[in-house]
């Protein structure tokens, strides 16, 4: 006769370590002292075997500095920023310092000699390595080259950090690079674009595009800091500070009124002053805390529900469709009008609001409307969020300027077209 079968018995262990030796000991007996782990051991037996379910917390801590004069052989913070003060003693920084540095070609020709003059006169063994981090080369090849790179230079992977110094492609390729070496190397950011300034450099997100889609390669792995200075910023060409003032506002649009009347009333005094202006400061600084606000509670994206995918929705796929000829934030600029017009419709946004929105994107020097984002463009976008996204579009839309909400239901079929012909039949004759 088979045996009855009895209850699962489940057993929660914390894990202790006593003279460098990791004990398991049941909840509620621990008998020896020694150093509790913040991971536990669940055992299930039952009639059909054993199972151990392993929980371990996985605590990332990463800094972002503002800071002037990076470059400045006389400031400490490109060597060692990364560190706690505490962490940092003088016979620290009396020992000579090893840093590779992955760099932005185009950033080579016009930083190069003043980041080699930085790290001669602090006396650092160190290899630049300039390569075309452009969207169209954000491959593994890439990855690969700094892998091998990295490898025949030789650091050590605990306090030698990778630095990275260019634009959002850069940072991603060389964050998923120090991902993969030794499993884990740290890595430094310092963001040269105004893109890659408030949005690229204060997250996790590492990636390369992959089988045609765009960041499809990536881990979620932060930096140990990032280094933001705007002075980089004076040397951008304007389509490039437009591009990133696309990601400003999407969180003035999602999150932050006075940011938008900010924009609204001085957007393109800032651009003109290549936002080295008080108004400039005090916008990167309100977008990137409102990012650090959504990003820092949901760094892994456990929550798919994440109002900074506004924008994101269709202009993954725009972007890769017309690549080279839109910049990120550009497609993602014509991604959040397009769905303004949609918000419009469904009684989220006034015609006044709608109007000041664009408005606002036209004084940033963006694009409203490309003739590539198709109605058939869109369905497809759409079916691919469905794909990832757990079966709900999860669509961040706002609700008056500077407010949002998710929306779980597909937008209906009518209102998707009537929004795309009330869109195009408007801002059409504004095609960059």
């Amino acid at each position: 006769m088979p045996s009855d079968n009895s209850a699962p018995q489940k057993t929660k262990f914390n894990l202790l370590q006593v003279k460098g030796t990791w004990v398991r000991q049941s909840e509620g007996c621990q008998e020896t002292e020694g150093r509790v782990s913040d991971a536990k051991i669940y055992e299930r037996k039952s009639d059909q075997g054993v199972s151990w379910t392993v929980v371990s917390p996985i605590v990332f801590t990463y800094k972002i500095i503002q800071c002037e004069n990076l470059l400045d052989p006389r400031n400490d913070t490109l060597l060692w920023g990364h560190l706690d003060i505490e962490d940092l003693s003088d016979n620290a920084k009396s020992q000579p310092v090893k840093r590779f540095v992955v760099i932005d070609d185009t950033v080579h020709q016009l930083y190069g000699d003043k980041i080699r003059e930085y790290f001669d006169t602090r006396r650092a063994v160190y290899k630049i390595l300039p390569l075309p981090t452009t969207e169209e080369n954000k491959s593994l090849d890439l990855v690969t080259k700094i892998l091998q790179e990295v490898h025949d230079f030789g650091i050590d992977r605990r306090s030698e950090p990778i630095v990275a110094i260019g634009g959002g492609v850069c940072l991603d390729v060389v964050g998923l690079a120090a991902s993969l070496y030794r499993r884990r190397t740290p890595y430094i950011r310092v963001p040269t674009t105004l893109l890659a300034y408030v949005d690229a450099s204060v997250g996790a997100k590492t990636g390369v595009n992959f089988a045609g889609g765009k960041n499809k390669v990536g881990s979620y792995v932060p930096p140990a800091a990032t280094f933001l200075d705007r002075s980089f910023f004076r040397t951008l060409p304007q389509r490039q500070l437009s591009n990133g003032m696309a990601e400003i506002l999407k969180m003035a649009l999602m999150k932050h009124h006075g940011l938008f009347e900010l924009l609204e009333a001085e957007g393109s005094q800032m651009l003109d002053s290549k936002l080295q202006s008080s108004d400039a400061s005090a916008c990167t600084h309100v977008a990137i805390e409102t990012m650090l606000e959504e990003l820092a509670p949901n760094l892994w994206e456990d929550d798919l529900d994440r109002l900074v995918d506004f924008g994101h929705l269709i202009s993954p796929q725009l972007e890769m469709e017309v690549l080279p000829a839109l910049l990120h934030g550009e497609a993602v600029n014509i991604d959040m009008c397009f769905m303004v017009y949609v918000s419009h419709l469904r009684g989220l946004l006034s015609v006044e609001e709608k109007g000041r929105v664009v408005r606002c994107m036209l004084g940033l020097n963006l694009p409203v409307w490309h003739q590539d984002c198709t109605l058939d463009l869109i369905h497809k976008s759409l079916h691919e969020r469905l794909k990832h996204s757990a079966g709900s579009p999860r669509m961040p839309l706002p609700t008056a300027l500077g407010r949002a909400e998710i929306f779980h239901d597909m937008i209906d079929e009518d209102l998707l077209s009537q929004a795309h012909h009330l869109w195009t039949s408007e801002l059409s004759s504004h095609l960059n």
